[in-house]
């Protein structure tokens, strides 16, 4: 705490319960001895001197600037920003404070507050976010950004990836950064088509077979150019926020990463409170579905911040238009690649495994991995099939003990980009050598049933015999 005015005794008896501690810096000796009185931590120092805060004010997560003085305010808030860069600091702006005093808080601080019980909630918020410093560098990233930020979700964007471009979006343009939500691929699964079109979502699709110019790019969802999205590798990236796993470094000017949280949705939620941008009715729905999908229905992954994320939204959140998602017709394209996976079936044990071919829609190898885990008897499926040089599958598990980001990642790692979560994983593989015969579906699909089959099965049997279990998170799961 920076000053001890009249304000900073009021806070002072709101959080001196809490755990953690607490120093006041104040360069008011008499101040100081009374607080010191209190048994409250206190040193005298210049709190307008970065080198006197540096010296005497350790690491704080949280810093309030605290003094009567408007003045004393904006100069200590400019050295406490200089002094800790990574702490959350809220300002009160103190008596008189005039437009000019505002102004440099408004740059100096994370927070600034005037006076009364609003101080309180503004300080005992930052100490709830305790290290989350986050928002202050996103914050500087985007306010760099010079042109239009494009936020690009992964290919062939999930819900938790599409509402979370759009709310990163929202913030952007809060901070007066022009910003546009983008893709490659399709949204193609009934249920991702009823979710943008009832919610009237609006992204851009960008094709992979243009050159594009970004002025800025944020990649949500997944954490690197050219993998699971079609931009070149070498792409310039500003802003990456994930939960999954990184593949590798992750080196651009912010990343937040956070594997402990059960779906991006959850961190842009949070992001929204901090920097005041109102969660609308469409971007609650949108942000809501998000981590019910990514946490199947609050049965995977899920973490208490994800919870509290959830029940924040609901107020806002338009259950009518949930349902209605969650309720789409199939079309009939997708009945007919479930059908040839119950047709074309192999089971070992538990497990099932089937090729359904050519298809058009990649969306559907996902759809019938679900409908197939209804079997009685089975609880794995791996379907595959293919179109457009590429050969796609998704496994789906339950009850089981495979972890199946982990199969797919030692069955086709070494052939394409496999991956995904305990119970649901996916995989994209080049058809390559068996390109030459793709005018004849059926021979290609008997060529496959030969070569991708029993990798998965030998992929399932040495994870079982190793009992390696370890949850992988990977934006490959479809």
């Amino acid at each position: 705490m920076l000053g001890s005015g009249t304000v900073a005794h009021t806070v002072l008896e709101a959080i001196h319960e809490r755990s953690g501690e607490l120093l006041v810096l104040d360069p008011d000796e008499s101040r100081i001895e009374s607080l010191r009185n209190e048994t409250v931590a206190a040193e005298t120092a210049d709190v307008t001197d970065p080198a006197a805060i540096l010296a005497l004010g350790g690491d704080p997560d949280v810093v309030f600037v605290a003094s009567d003085d408007a003045t004393r305010n904006a100069l200590a808030a400019e050295a406490a920003s200089t002094a800790l860069p990574d702490a959350y600091i809220v300002a009160y702006t103190g008596t008189g404070a005039t437009a000019d005093h505002r102004r440099r808080l408004h740059a100096a601080a994370d927070r600034i507050c005037s006076a009364g019980a609003a101080v309180v909630d503004h300080v005992e918020a930052g100490v709830e976010r305790g290290t989350d410093t986050r928002a202050r560098r996103l914050r500087e990233t985007l306010e760099a950004v010079d042109g239009t930020l494009t936020v690009l979700a992964h290919d062939n964007p999930d819900p938790d990836a599409i509402a979370s471009a759009i709310a990163l979006c929202r913030i952007a343009e809060a901070l007066g950064i022009e910003a546009e939500p983008c893709y490659f691929g399709d949204i193609s699964h009934q249920e991702n088509r009823a979710f943008v079109n009832l919610l009237e979502l609006e992204l851009t699709r960008l094709d992979p077979e243009e050159e594009y110019a970004f002025d800025a790019v944020a990649l949500v969802d997944h954490s690197a150019p050219g993998v699971n999205d079609q931009l070149a590798s070498d792409v310039d990236v500003d802003v990456v926020i994930d939960h999954h796993p990184a593949k590798g470094e992750v080196s651009v000017p912010f990343a937040d990463i956070r594997e402990d949280v059960g779906a991006t949705s959850t961190i842009m939620t949070q992001y929204l409170d901090c920097f005041g941008v109102e969660r609308t009715e469409m971007l609650s729905t949108a942000l809501l579905y998000g981590i019910r999908i990514d946490t199947k229905d609050f049965k995977r992954e899920i973490t208490q911040q994800d919870f509290t994320a959830a029940a924040d939204l609901l107020p806002n959140a338009d259950i009518d238009i949930l349902e209605r998602i969650e309720s789409p017709s199939i079309s009939a394209d997708t009945l007919e690649v479930v059908a040839r996976g119950i047709r074309n079936r192999e089971v070992e044990g538990d497990v099932l495994a089937s090729c359904v071919g050519a298809i058009t829609d990649r969306d559907a190898i996902a759809q019938a991995a679900d409908q197939l885990l209804a079997i009685q008897g089975v609880t794995v499926t791996f379907v595959y099939g293919f179109m457009d040089g590429t050969i796609y599958a998704s496994a789906r598990g339950r009850g089981n003990d495979v972890d199946l980001g982990e199969v797919l990642r030692v069955a086709f790692d070494d052939i394409g980009s496999a991956g995904g979560h305990t119970d649901m994983a996916g995989a994209q593989l080049p058809l390559g050598v068996f390109d030459a015969v793709q005018d004849e579906d059926d021979t290609l699909a008997a060529v496959l049933e030969g070569a991708i089959t029993p990798r998965f099965f030998a992929a399932v049997r040495d994870e079982v015999d190793s009992g390696a279990l370890t949850p992988v998170g990977d934006a490959t799961a479809e």
